[in-house]
């Protein structure tokens, strides 16, 4: 169980890294060409390390941070049309599979 939890915890958070990057510089950008709003991916790398090696620590401190993703991908997904809505249901439902493996591999690996 704690390696499907580690597992999943890992590729929900490299499918936000990866969809960070792609919307924001190629899918749906803000501004033709790209934004800046792909920099909202440099975060998502530091917890990447710690969820790759299975820390409890970091399982437990990201599972609060990914949240600011969840909030922006809800905010826009209700205010962005087309194609933009579409990837900011996905980084809601990316977020909720990463907050979900975290918080129950935190509470598995528990002394």
């Amino acid at each position: 169980m704690k390696a499907k939890l580690q597992l999943g915890a890992s590729i929900s958070l490299v499918g936000l890294i990866l969809l960070a990057l792609a919307w924001e510089t190629v899918l749906a950008p803000l501004k033709p060409g790209g934004s800046l709003l792909m920099l909202k991916a440099v975060p998502l790398l530091l917890p990447l390390f710690g969820i790759l090696r299975g820390k409890r620590y970091t399982y437990q401190w990201a599972s609060m941070f990914i949240l600011l993703y969840f909030t922006e991908g809800v905010v826009r997904a209700w205010s962005d049309v087309g194609l933009s809505a579409k990837l900011a249901m996905i980084e809601v439902i990316l977020s909720v599979a990463f907050f979900s493996c975290a918080i129950f591999y935190a509470r598995l690996t528990r002394k």
